[in-house]
């Protein structure tokens, strides 16, 4: 990935950490790796709800929303991380996964943030 991927994926992670906390999220960690599972953005607590949370960024020009990037497989592998995240840690409460959309404008501007609650259902 190019370091200016990974800048931008940084931002949308730190625009995405203060909405949540805005919201009475409680940020637990980031970039949480599961061992052949895979990585999600940000792990939280929302009241007594764990959840793990997906971010995506976009920036400028015509392009898809962030949202559209999550399509069957990808939810697929969320809801396999969540189910991890909840086994490794012995989590016995409820459990959800959230969406963070992030888009710039071309000059790197914040032109919408929004988060979706329970993208998966589970």
């Amino acid at each position: 990935m190019s370091k200016r991927r990974q800048g931008l994926g940084k931002l949308g992670e730190t625009l995405a950490a203060r909405l949540l906390e805005e919201r009475g999220y409680v940020i637990l960690e980031r970039n949480v790796r599961v061992p052949e599972v895979g990585e999600i953005d940000i792990l939280a607590r929302d009241g007594d709800t764990l959840v793990v949370v997906e971010v995506r960024t976009r920036r400028g020009g015509p392009h898809f929303a962030p949202e559209e990037s999550v399509g069957p497989r990808k939810q697929a592998r969320l809801a396999a991380l969540a189910e991890a995240i909840a086994l490794d840690r012995d989590w016995q409460g409820p459990l959800r996964v959230d969406f963070v959309a992030v888009e710039l404008d071309r000059a790197g501007r914040l032109r919408r943030l929004e988060l979706l609650q329970d993208i998966i259902g589970m």
